[in-house]
């Protein structure tokens, strides 16, 4: 037996107003369809994802991640085409699913971010269930029709519905798990005789309920809130992140100040992690126990080890943190970095491909590019590794134990041995040996008397006729 996902990803998402696929857009980070896929079993027989408005950004988003290792099956799509319906969507998947070898069949939304991975598992598993919902106010809805036993007894959409029909609250969570040969058959038969000229699929689900027994399972309306507006992505991205927080709240993380802080679906946090106001982390992002962030900071696909302490509004990207770092206030490590134990990385400092040893500091305004900097050498303020001549990138590097005094540019390529001692205001073109002490100054000229005699002229400047 073998159970194949489809997912529906061929919507234009006219109430978005984007010119990006529905789809695409993100919620805490990541896309729909993203948060779709990866509910999905890695022992399923595969998933297809049906496209067509904006194939192109699609099947370029699903390579990515395929590259990424973010998809926990094979994945195949199929164009739909002209879409004329939801029924007509699985109808273009025919050969596909054949071709999968698919026995049953689970159909997803992939603007229907938040349903579970336990969901979707329980749909996996079944022989034959239709999810719905109970709600106060059904709308537009599909309505649900069950048999005095529970089973479904057919799907009627709004637009169709009696007005007793309407008064049914359990609505349709567009979202099922059916027999693969008795949907097929359902799917070739289907007609377009409706309000919407169009073939539902509905239409092929109550068919397949009339020769199979399908069951009828309530779920919570938050893991079929699909997303058709904008204001729909706010309260998606709102109720994921409610339930990001009440997961690593109970873990042992803090957040001062929930409402304020993004923890996105791809991060990791350790016990005892603080997370004061204004904090985003997006991507993978794994930050080890003990750590605090502190308010402002933004971090993106990067890893912070054990006892860190980010101070507020740095910006860190594709970086790794060692063990007891420090880094910050107004820190920016770009992609590459890495930070070693006990690092300090102090107040407008700037990395890039920088890898810096165990106990480094650099405490202020410096910019460290395309250099690797050994254990305890200290880093003074205004110092720049001038790694690019316009055209290449060149690398810099500094040993152990070295001293570099403030607004010192080295200009790569260029190193500086073990021990040595680099004097401040120095520009360095040339590798300094180990212990050496060097320095690149003009030599200095004082004139006694000098400034009177300069303030002199600045008062009484002389005329030019």
């Amino acid at each position: 037996m073998s159970t194949v996902a489809v997912i529906m990803a061929a919507g234009l998402g006219t109430r978005m107003k984007s010119r990006l696929p529905k789809v695409l857009h993100p919620i805490l980070g990541d896309p729909a369809l993203l948060w779709v896929l990866r509910t999905l079993p890695k022992d399923l027989g595969g998933a297809v994802v049906i496209v067509h408005h904006g194939k192109e950004q699609v099947l370029a988003a699903l390579e990515s991640w395929r590259k990424a290792g973010l998809l926990p099956c094979p994945v195949t799509t199929v164009d739909q085409g002209e879409p004329l319906g939801t029924g007509h969507a699985l109808q273009t998947c025919i050969p596909e699913l054949d071709r999968l070898g698919a026995t049953k069949v689970v159909i997803l939304s992939g603007d229907v971010p938040l349903t579970t991975p336990a969901t979707v598992a329980r749909l996996c598993t079944a022989d034959s269930l239709l999810l719905a919902m109970d709600l106060p106010t059904p709308g537009a809805y599909g309505r649900v029709l069950q048999h005095p036993d529970g089973r479904l007894a057919g799907i009627v959409e709004a637009k169709d519905a009696t007005p007793e029909q309407l008064a049914v609250r359990r609505v349709n969570g567009g979202t099922y798990a059916l027999p693969w040969p008795a949907l097929r058959q359902a799917l070739q038969g289907l007609t377009n005789h409706n309000a919407q000229k169009e073939y539902y699929l509905t239409d092929a689900v109550a068919a397949v309920a009339q020769a199979f027994p399908v069951t009828v399972e309530v779920c919570d309306p938050e893991e079929m809130a699909g997303m058709n507006s904008r204001q729909d992505q706010a309260s998606l991205q709102a109720a994921a992140q409610r339930r990001i927080q009440r997961h690593w709240m109970s873990e042992g993380v803090t957040f001062l100040h929930p409402e304020g802080t993004f923890v996105g679906p791809r991060v990791t946090l350790g016990r005892d992690v603080l997370l004061e106001p204004g904090v985003t982390l997006e991507g993978y992002v794994a930050v080890g126990e003990g750590t605090r962030i502190g308010q402002g900071t933004v971090i993106t696909d990067s890893e912070l080890g054990t006892n860190v302490e980010v101070r507020p509004y740095c910006v860190i990207e594709r970086a790794l943190v060692g063990a007891g770092a420090k880094v910050g206030p107004f820190a920016r490590l770009r992609e590459g970095t890495d930070l070693a134990e006990e690092v300090h990385v102090g107040n407008f400092v700037e990395t890039k491909k920088a890898k810096l040893h165990r106990g480094v500091k650099a405490n202020h305004l410096a910019y460290l590019g395309d250099t690797e900097i050994g254990e305890k050498s200290n880093i003074g303020a205004g110092v720049i590794t001038c790694n690019y001549d316009g055209v290449n990138k060149h690398h810099t590097a500094i040993g152990r134990n070295v001293f570099v005094g403030s607004d010192t540019q080295l200009v790569a390529p260029v190193a500086i041995g073990d021990g040595a001692l680099i004097g401040a205001g120095s520009t360095i073109t040339q590798d300094v040996p180990a212990d050496a002490l060097a320095l690149s100054r003009v030599p200095q000229t004082s004139k006694e008397g000098g400034a009177v005699r300069l303030r002199s002229r600045q008062k009484n400047p002389t005329r030019v006729s």
